[in-house]
């Protein structure tokens, strides 16, 4: 079976923009429907989609987050040369992680981080669930169980060299939580079994931002933004766009 991969997207609505992120083996399908909404209601919303990501997952192996920091740079980017001055950002998971560092690169109007990690889970943990995202991922494709466990046999000839890269990478932007002044709003599920959960309260504590909020969502999973919990989601996420001082 031929399966469409997602595509990063845009969608055009207002002179406000968000930068939308998705998470590490995820692709822009986890941040579409909030960029819909976000239409809806009147900002526009772009959505890159990172290197090796949303493929198949022997592409993944052959890249790291330097190339998908570059992605994350070259979305914003993209909103800048389309006229878009003031630009707010939210990312889910390791999204949440490149919103952090995003704020303390370059201006931004706001940051939302959700379900974020700040501990660093070993490379085996870490690579364990590339095993299982690869695994989906052929399923998905429509493969029979033998040809499944032949290619997963090959795939896991290639290991991950980059995990150690990403381990580093949450680890920076750890330390660097207090460079965050922006006007900030952390979201965690309270059912999450992908990160440690006290994640967003080092996020929420060590920000420097003078306007911050944390909420807990109490029936959620660590993929929030596709979960039971979306649409109170999405209008908080609206309700703290709203409050930024937005010039236009």
């Amino acid at each position: 079976m031929k399966i469409k991969p997602p595509q990063p997207f845009t969608f055009e609505a207002g002179k406000r923009a968000v930068l939308l992120l998705h998470g590490f083996t995820g692709n822009s399908a986890d941040v579409r429907q909030l960029g819909r909404y976000l239409e809806k209601n009147g900002y526009t919303s772009h959505a890159p989609q990172y290197k090796g990501h949303g493929v198949p997952p022997e592409q993944l192996v052959h890249t790291g987050p330097d190339d998908w920091w570059k992605d994350v740079m070259e979305g914003y980017q993209f909103l800048k040369e389309k006229g878009f001055d003031e630009i707010a950002v939210a990312g889910l998971s390791l999204g949440g992680v490149f919103s952090l560092k995003l704020g303390y690169t370059v201006p931004v109007k706001g940051i939302i981080p959700m379900c974020a990690p700040m501990y660093i889970k070993s490379e085996e943990v870490m690579y364990a669930g590339i095993l299982d995202y690869a695994k989906e991922y052929k399923q998905f494709e429509g493969k029979s169980e033998k040809q499944i466990s032949q290619e997963m046999e090959d795939f896991q000839k290639t290991p991950m060299e980059t995990l150690k890269a990403l381990q580093g990478l949450i680890a920076d932007v750890r330390d660097n939580v207090d460079m965050t002044y922006a006007p900030l709003f952390v979201v965690q599920a309270r059912n999450d079994k992908m990160i440690n959960e006290n994640s967003a309260n080092i996020i929420y504590e060590e920000a420097e931002s003078v306007h911050k909020n944390i909420k807990w969502y109490e029936h959620s999973g660590h993929v929030i933004t596709l979960g039971p919990e979306k649409e109170m989601l999405h209008d908080d996420i609206l309700h703290f766009l709203n409050g930024l001082d937005w010039s236009v």
